[in-house]
């Protein structure tokens, strides 16, 4: 590692109020549904946000009512004014937690945005992460009333539907920013939201085991890591699932410009247009695809984030042609691919 690369990973330690126990999610659930739409990594794309609302209305016409779970990070790409507000009142209607990136907007801390890279993330990319972060900072600075509401935000939340506990979280089970719940640390693909090859070891079974008993949950609902992944397992003889949307408002598969929700529901009927999914006792879980208008949100993204700025480098060539990942490193343990 070159001097330049230590600097910037040495500056990486998170604030020690990201963590917690996985017993919070013992607590009594915020929101009873029958269907909801986890939406994680938004990402401050408004068209995703229109084509969302569109799908929870389209449910609606279905005889549906659909709730609204943002599990953070729902802001990013969002400096301009506008955009921001138009997010943030969105996600704070709906049952809202924090993401790491809504964290350092209530209250900046020392590690920035870039806190809890794996250290196969190269540092460019946590630099140009933490360069984001400053601009967004700036936007937010304006909006006091929002950045406290932000700040009042829970890390996790528990939900019941179907009768079945589902712990939200950003992260993981213990840290807002963590990463055993990241595809790359749930099976061997060797991928990574930034492009780097994953050189981590698998997230030990004993500690899947350990956190379902102690959340006492059928489910977690993740985002934060950027790539999208569902599995499932046995843990004293229930079944338990692990899903992670990847991201709502960017794209998650090569050369599919679409982002992700993690829609879970009380019917068990599979939704016409799931990726993936699978049925855990009395709720379903699938991967639905989010198909906003590619051309307006490359229109808004390109007014914020010119050639040689930091969103630019670091996302340009993602938004266009998805990453190097394919549906199929999505997939794990006895969850289905549906259709794409």
């Amino acid at each position: 590692m070159n001097a330049v690369s230590s600097v910037l990973k040495s500056a990486t330690a998170c604030p020690v109020d990201y963590r917690y126990s996985a017993s919070v999610f013992r607590r009594a659930p915020s929101l009873v549904a029958d269907t909801v739409y986890v939406v994680g990594g938004l990402y401050g794309n408004v068209e995703a946000l229109h084509e969302i609302l569109r799908m929870q209305e389209a449910e609606a016409r279905a005889g549906r009512r659909v709730e609204l779970v943002f599990n953070g990070d729902h802001n990013w790409f969002d400096v301009d004014a506008a955009s921001f507000r138009e997010i943030n009142e969105a996600a704070l209607a709906g049952t809202s937690i924090r993401g790491n990136v809504e964290a350092e907007i209530a209250q900046p801390s020392d590690g920035g945005c870039g806190c809890n890279y794996p250290d196969y993330v190269n540092a460019e990319y946590v630099a140009r992460s933490n360069a984001i972060m400053r601009r967004l900072q700036r936007t937010a600075a304006e909006f006091s009333d929002i950045r406290q509401r932000l700040g009042a935000l829970p890390m996790t939340r528990t939900i019941e539907v179907g009768g079945e506990r589902v712990g939200i979280v950003h992260g993981d089970a213990e840290l807002l920013s963590g990463w055993s719940f990241a595809a790359e640390s749930l099976s061997p693909n060797g991928r990574s939201c930034s492009g780097d090859e994953a050189t981590a070891e698998l997230t030990p079974r004993e500690t899947i085991d350990r956190i379902f008993r102690d959340a006492d949950v059928t489910a977690f609902a993740s985002s934060h890591t950027c790539l999208p992944h569902a599995r499932d397992y046995g843990v004293d003889g229930r079944p338990r699932l692990l899903m992670n949307n990847g991201s709502s408002g960017i794209p998650n598969f090569t050369g599919a410009p679409f982002g992700i929700v993690t829609r879970i529901s009380s019917d068990p009927t599979v939704p016409a247009d799931s990726l993936y999914g699978i049925t855990v006792r009395g709720a379903r879980f699938d991967a639905v695809p989010v198909r906003f208008d590619q051309r307006k949100w490359l229109g808004r993204f390109l007014a914020n984030w010119q050639p040689g700025s930091p969103g630019y480098e670091a996302y340009y060539k993602r938004l266009v042609g998805g990453p190097a990942f394919e549906l199929a490193d999505a997939i794990g343990g006895l969850v289905a691919r549906v259709a794409g």
